[in-house]
C-alpha cells in the first residue's frame, strides 16, 4: 500500500469510528439496558431455558439482604453435587455431563456406557483430514483454526444442511467427539508451521476418557497421571454450560433461530468464545500472576500484594487495562460455585507439582483483590474471584500451553452449545431480532455536483 494510501486509510478510520459513536447518555434517555444488563449488571430476560441456570447468590434464611454462595446448576442440578457425585464414584464426569445437557436427566450406568461407546465410535476425523484440513490450512489463531475445521466438517456431511432434530443430535454428538481431535491437531498443526516444532500425532484411543485421550493426544510420551486426568474432566464439566445468557451461548440461539445449519451455528459460538473478554481471561489471569510475581518481592506481604493490585487498577501495572483480570462476573457477586470448586482440587495437584507457595499466592490475591476494588471503584454488586482465576493456573500446572486456555473451554461448551441448539429448534421459535433504536439526526441527500470537499 502506498503511503498516501495508508494515509487515506487512516482517514477513512477515523470518519468511520467518529461516526459510529453513540452518546452513553442517549441508554439512560431512551432505557436501553446497554449489553442487555442494567447498572447493577443484571441481564435482561430474553428468553427461557431448561438447561442452565446462573444464580448471582443464593438467599440465607428470611432475611433478603443476606446473600449466600452463587449457583451454577445444570438441568435442575446444583453443580456441586454433580461434582461430588462423580469424584465420589471415581469415574470421569465430563461424559455423564454431555448426556445430561443433551437428554435432561441423568443416565443409569448402562445408558453411560452406551453413550461413552457412541462418543468413541464418532472419535475420529475423515481420511486426509489432519493433512489437507488443518496441515495444509493451519492458522495463526488456533481458535480460528478450530472454527475453519468444523465448517470443513460441513463439507464431509452428505446431511449438513438438514436441521431435523435426529440428524443435529448426530452432528453434534460427532462435534462433542472430535473436538478434542480439533484443538490438540490444530495445536500441533500451528506449533509446528509457526513454532519450529517438532509433529508428532497420536491418535485416540477409544478405552479413554475426553480429558485422558486430550492429554494422551498432546503429549508426545502420551502419560499423564491419574490425578492430571482427573483435574481436567473436572475443568470440562465446570466450563460446559453456563446459561443461555452468556455471550457463545446465546450466540447459538441467535444463529440457530434463522435456519442455519449446525457447523455454521458452533463455528459462530467459536468466534464468541475466542474474544478475551469471554473464553480467553484465562491466560490473562496467568500472565497478571506472573508479572506480580516479578513486581512483589515477599509473596507473604500482604502490603506489597495490595499496592501492586492498586498499580494494576490505576493502569501503572502489566498491561495498563485497568483490570484485575480473573476477578469479578456479570452474574456472580458473592462467590462463583466453580471457583470453590477448583480451588480445593487443585491446591492437591499444586501440592504434587512442588508449587504450593503459589497456591498460597493465587488464595491470597483472590482474597485481597475484591476489597481492593469495593475501595478503589464503584460498584454496584459484590466482586468474587471467577472459574478463570483458578482454570489458568490448573492448565499451567497440567503442562498445558496457554494458547490452549481457551480452545479447551470450546472443547468443554460444544456440550452447551449443543444442547442450545436442539432447545432452539426444538421449541421452533421465531428468529431472534431485538430492536435498535437509530439516534442518527435526519438529513436529505445532496447530490454529488454540490457537496462541498473537505
Amino acid at each position: 500500500m502506498k503511503i498516501n494510501d495508508h494515509e487515506w486509510m487512516e482517514k477513512l478510520s477515523s470518519m468511520a469510528a467518529s461516526n459510529s459513536i453513540v452518546d452513553s447518555s442517549l441508554y439512560a434517555k431512551y432505557d436501553v439496558k446497554r449489553g442487555l444488563r442494567d447498572i447493577k449488571g443484571k441481564g435482561v430476560l430474553a428468553g427461557l431455558t431448561q438447561i442452565g441456570e446462573v444464580q448471582a447468590h443464593t438467599q440465607i434464611g428470611d432475611d433478603e439482604s443476606e446473600m449466600g454462595p452463587g449457583c451454577l446448576i445444570y438441568r435442575g442440578i446444583d453443580i456441586t453435587e454433580i461434582v461430588q457425585g462423580f469424584m465420589a464414584d471415581g469415574h470421569s464426569g465430563f461424559e455423564e455431563t454431555c448426556y445430561l445437557l443433551l437428554f435432561g436427566r441423568l443416565p443409569d450406568k448402562s445408558e453411560l456406557k452406551r453413550f461413552q461407546k457412541l462418543l468413541s465410535s464418532y472419535n475420529s476425523l475423515p481420511d486426509d483430514f489432519v493433512h489437507d484440513s488443518i496441515l495444509k490450512l493451519s492458522s495463526r489463531d488456533i481458535m480460528n483454526a478450530i472454527a475453519q475445521s468444523v465448517l470443513s466438517l460441513y463439507v464431509l456431511d452428505d446431511r449438513a444442511e438438514d436441521t431435523g432434530i435426529p440428524n443435529v443430535l448426530r452432528q453434534c454428538i460427532q462435534l462433542i467427539a472430535v473436538f478434542p481431535l480439533l484443538v490438540v491437531y490444530c495445536y500441533q498443526a500451528h506449533a509446528y508451521r509457526y513454532g519450529n516444532k517438532s509433529l508428532v500425532i497420536h491418535s485416540p484411543q477409544p478405552h479413554l476418557s475426553t480429558a485422558g485421550n486430550f492429554l494422551h493426544m498432546l503429549r508426545h510420551d502420551s502419560k499423564y497421571t491419574k490425578l492430571e486426568e482427573q483435574l481436567l474432566d473436572l475443568a470440562l464439566v465446570l466450563h460446559a454450560e453456563h446459561g443461555g445468557g452468556n455471550n457463545s451461548s446465546f450466540t447459538v440461539h441467535v444463529v440457530t433461530s434463522s435456519g442455519t445449519d449446525t457447523y455454521s451455528a458452533i463455528a459462530a459460538a467459536i468466534g464468541s468464545l475466542k474474544g478475551p473478554r469471554h473464553g480467553g481471561a484465562n491466560v490473562k489471569v496467568v500472565q497478571m500472576l506472573e508479572d506480580l510475581k516479578k513486581n512483589v518481592a515477599n509473596w507473604d506481604d500482604d502490603r506489597q500484594i495490595e499496592n501492586y493490585l492498586i498499580k494494576l487498577l490505576n493502569r501503572e501495572a502489566f498491561d495498563r487495562s485497568g483490570l484485575i483480570y480473573g476477578v469479578g462476573h456479570a452474574v456472580y457477586s458473592v462467590s462463583d460455585p466453580r471457583t470453590l470448586i477448583l480451588r480445593e482440587y487443585i491446591a492437591k495437584l499444586a501440592q504434587e507439582k512442588g508449587l504450593a507457595d503459589e497456591m498460597r499466592l493465587y488464595e491470597k490475591v483472590e482474597k485481597i483483590a475484591p476489597e481492593i476494588i469495593g475501595h478503589e471503584r464503584k460498584i454496584y454488586k459484590g466482586v468474587s474471584a471467577n472459574v478463570d482465576f483458578y482454570s489458568g493456573f490448573l492448565y499451567r500446572l497440567l503442562d498445558i500451553p496457554p494458547e490452549l486456555y481457551t480452545p479447551i473451554f470450546a472443547m468443554a461448551r460444544i456440550a452447551g452449545w449443543s444442547a442450545h441448539r436442539i432447545e432452539e429448534l426444538a421449541n421452533g421459535g421465531k428468529i431472534i431480532r431485538p430492536a435498535y433504536k437509530s439516534v442518527a439526526p435526519r438529513r436529505h441527500y445532496i447530490p454529488i455536483k454540490d457537496r462541498e470537499k473537505s
